[in-house]
């Protein structure tokens, strides 16, 4: 069977609908008891207080157009977009992903993985359900492919979310779990309140997102971890259903907005782990200025569409992770790996470690004033 007979076969089986709260074991602790969810009503009940009409989207002869991502959805009356979180309803786009998350944890920064933002800080962490992309091996495939309307959710309105993410300590909010581009107005509301009020924002993305929405996100957002699926168009639309060129673009833009980000590049036996192509993906990111931005090789755990795979071997990872320095990559990370000192921060000048990690815990820092402690080489990043 090749992959896209594989890809056809898989899709046959995502008719059936789930219902109910699915727990995320794998993020940070939760805040909050069950007592505190409340259910959304269905989109037959019409608009309720989840509900916020679409910042972009457009009117046509065909129904309504979203063009929030390069799907470019064309919806009908009461249809819903591939997001699953955006539905036409009397002509008019709105979104059903607000204020209402299925995910609240806090978790540390490390774990988006964001290595040089604010280091051994917490983030208060939210997703709701709904994703505009449908890949195979999916994580949290649980609530990224479902409606809101198909989970138990936190009544958490923008307001409340800052309160508590101050009520707890964090430095952050971070957007995250499933794709913050589905809640987008959501996470563009919350991010101008948290802004106000000194807090971070932390975007965690497939970056799957058309140019004006991403620009203006951009406005009040501090930091991203971008996934970086593939480096081939075909592997894209095969294994996640959509396409490479946007989120270039995306890495571009960020770049362009002063936005600090990160790199995440997931290899997937039999998928992404085409040795050429990973070089072809750092070439291309040094020759488009994005040397000092760090690049983080993530293993593969079976899941999802994909459980017949194995994990990502340790030499397929290392190997990766020496393609991308020798292509000038400064800083490469190999993360869901125990053990590794490869989660280290070296210093690109003397070559001693300065951030030692055990997984999400800081053991030393030596960046001090953004610059190593041993040579005075600055660390690109936001340190505090």
């Amino acid at each position: 069977m090749n992959k896209r007979e594989f890809v056809k076969k898989g899709l046959i089986g995502l008719g059936s609908s789930l219902s109910g709260f699915y727990a995320l074991k794998s993020f940070g602790r939760e805040i909050f008891t069950k007592s505190t969810f409340n259910s959304i009503p269905s989109p037959s009940d019409k608009l309720d207080k989840w509900s916020i009409e679409a910042r972009y989207y457009s009117q046509t002869a065909r129904g309504v157009k979203c063009r929030l991502c390069p799907t470019i959805c064309n919806l009908k009356e009461n249809e819903t977009g591939e997001c699953r979180t955006r539905i036409n309803i009397d002509g008019k786009l709105y979104c059903i992903a607000y204020g209402n998350p299925c995910a609240v944890h806090i978790d540390p920064i490390e774990k988006k993985p964001l290595y040089h933002f604010l280091p051994s800080s917490t983030a208060f962490s939210i997703a709701t359900a709904g994703c505009n992309l449908a890949c195979l091996n999916c994580q949290n495939w649980e609530i990224s492919q479902r409606s809101p309307n198909e989970t138990r959710n936190y009544d958490l309105m923008p307001l409340r979310v800052v309160e508590e993410c101050k009520k707890n300590q964090c430095q952050s909010i971070a957007y995250t779990y499933s794709e913050p581009i589905a809640f987008y107005e959501y996470t563009y509301d919350t991010s101008v309140l948290a802004r106000k009020e000194g807090i971070k924002n932390v975007l965690i993305s497939a970056g799957y997102i058309n140019e004006e929405p991403l620009r203006e996100l951009c406005k009040v957002i501090d930091a991203a971890n971008i996934d970086l699926k593939s480096f081939d168009n075909k592997v894209y639309e095969m294994l996640n259903a959509g396409t490479l060129e946007p989120v270039l673009n995306t890495l571009k833009i960020l770049k362009e907005e002063n936005v600090w980000f990160e790199i995440t590049n997931l290899i997937v036996p039999e998928w992404t782990d085409n040795f050429e192509m990973i070089k072809k993906m750092c070439d291309w990111l040094v020759e488009n200025g994005f040397k000092d931005y760090p690049l983080h090789f993530s293993r593969f755990h079976p899941t999802y569409k994909l459980k017949q795979l194995p994990v990502t071997p340790n030499a397929t990872l290392e190997k990766a992770r020496q393609i991308a320095l020798y292509s000038g990559i400064k800083f490469v990370y190999i993360g869901n790996v125990p053990d590794t000192t490869a989660d280290c921060t070296i210093c690109n000048k003397c070559g001693k470690t300065i951030v030692e990690r055990r997984g999400f815990t800081i053991i030393s820092n030596n960046i001090i004033n953004a610059s190593c402690k041993f040579c005075g080489e600055k660390i690109p990043g936001v340190w505090n």
